[in-house]
C-alpha cells in the first residue's frame, strides 16, 4: 500500500515537470536602455533586485522543479512586468517617476521579498544600503507642485 502511494506521488511529480511557465528572454539587450546609477547603487541593485527585475536572472536549481518553479517563474514574470532595469530607457518620464516612487517606498518596506531573502543571503540589504537606494531613487522624484 505505502509503496503504491509512493509510486503515484512520484509519478504525479514527474508528470508535473511537463508543465512549465515560460519566461521570455530578449533577443538582444540595448545598452542605451539600461538604468544608469552610481556604481555603489548598481552593485546593490544587481545583487538584490536583478534576479526578478532584469533579464539577468540566475535561476536556482529549484526554479526548474515543478510545482516550485511555477511560483519562482511567476514572481520573475511579475517583477519584470512591473520594472525591468534593462528596459529603463524605454519607459517614459511618467512611468519612471512612478517607478522611482515605488523603489523608494518598496526598498524600505518589502523588497526583496522575504521568500526570496530566505534562500538568498547575498541579497539581504542592510538598513544603510536600503537608505542609500531610497535616497538615490528620491533624488530623481520631481516635485509635483
Amino acid at each position: 500500500m505505502f509503496k503504491t502511494i509512493l509510486i503515484w506521488v512520484f509519478g504525479a511529480l514527474f508528470l508535473l515537470q511537463a508543465i512549465q511557465i515560460d519566461i521570455p528572454e530578449p533577443e538582444a539587450i540595448d545598452p542605451k536602455e539600461l538604468i544608469q546609477a552610481p556604481e555603489e547603487i548598481m552593485t546593490m541593485l544587481k545583487t538584490s533586485c536583478y534576479d526578478c527585475h532584469s533579464y539577468e536572472t540566475k535561476m536556482p536549481w529549484y526554479g526548474n522543479v515543478a510545482p516550485i518553479s511555477w511560483e519562482v517563474r511567476s514572481h520573475i514574470k511579475q517583477g519584470r512586468a512591473w520594472l525591468n532595469f534593462q528596459k529603463w530607457g524605454t519607459y517614459d518620464e511618467e512611468k519612471k517617476q512612478k517607478l522611482y516612487k515605488g523603489i523608494a517606498k518598496s526598498i524600505s518596506l518589502s523588497m526583496p521579498i522575504p521568500m526570496y531573502l530566505s534562500l538568498h543571503d547575498e541579497a539581504k540589504l542592510t538598513r544603510a544600503q536600503r537608505n542609500s537606494i531610497r535616497k538615490w531613487a528620491q533624488s530623481y522624484i520631481k516635485d509635483e507642485n
